[in-house]
């Protein structure tokens, strides 16, 4: 079944005034009915996703990333939201009004919608994540259509942790289009950082993980994985230090052999 397409209104409807509309701390961070995360891979995933997301192009008050945070899209529907498993911002303030941690993403507010959302597929959410799903027109639209036809993100990014399948669509004009990952994954140059999956050990667990990459595609660390370095740096720098103290002393414990040498045939050394 292809993706369900709502009919792309040329002429919007006013917005209510900007000092009339919610903001961040009137509209709710979670529905009390809706059920919790689903499993484990979910807060982890998502987790290294945010710590690795570092576009060398923005200053790290300028990038924003969350994961299953509220994400608010339409002015005139003020309760309607989607809430993506992850999803990065450049090109916003870190802190909302530069002073405070979001309670949620109202993009009317923050005047930036996201560069890209990552969506990790489970069986029970898989045709929703894939536009797979009919609505009623009364009802809130899908996450794919959201995401395509009223945000306009760039790039949308799904992964299926059971069969390690990375699938990234791009928007061209107004329409989700596969796009061809290469041998690292996906480039996206507007944040100057790619997107593929590493086989690696993260909190313990040892799979396949998505993480960012830079343009020489060296993985980007984690702050843990980077102070590990630091430290791994230091220690050789310290054992190259007492190499070459050790290597001095041995010189030093030559020449003096040798000088004793040349004093025991008469022969003052040179100082």
């Amino acid at each position: 079944m292809s993706p369900e397409v709502f009919p792309i209104v040329q002429s919007n409807p006013p917005l209510p005034a900007q000092d009339t509309l919610p903001t961040m701390y009137d509209l709710p961070s979670e529905d009390p009915e809706e059920p919790g995360l689903p499993d484990e891979f979910h807060l982890l995933q998502p987790e290294l996703l945010r710590l690795t997301f570092c576009p060398p192009n923005y200053t790290a008050a300028q990038v924003f990333a969350a994961s299953d945070l509220n994400l608010y899209y339409d002015a005139n529907r003020v309760q309607w939201y989607k809430r993506p498993d992850w999803f990065g911002v450049v090109g916003v303030s870190r802190l909302y009004n530069d002073q405070d941690l979001r309670l949620s993403y109202v993009t009317w507010q923050e005047g930036a919608t996201p560069l890209v959302v990552v969506e990790l597929l489970s069986p029970g959410t898989e045709a929703e994540d894939l536009g797979r799903t009919l609505r009623e027109a009364s009802q809130p639209p899908s996450k794919w259509t959201v995401y395509e036809q009223i945000l306009r993100i760039p790039y949308y990014v799904v992964f299926n942790r059971y069969t390690d399948e990375l699938q990234a669509f791009g928007l061209m004009m107004t329409r989700y289009e596969p796009l061809t990952l290469d041998e690292a994954g996906l480039w996206i140059e507007d944040a100057q950082l790619g997107l593929g999956l590493w086989e690696g050990t993260y909190q313990g667990i040892h799979r396949h993980w998505l993480r960012w990459y830079d343009r020489d595609r060296n993985w980007i660390p984690t702050p843990a994985e980077r102070a590990e370095q630091e430290n791994q740096r230091a220690a050789q720098a310290t054992q190259r230090a007492e190499q070459e103290a050790q290597r001095a002393e041995q010189a030093a414990q030559r020449a003096e052999r040798l000088a004793a040498q040349l004093r025991a045939l008469g022969i003052e050394p040179d100082v």
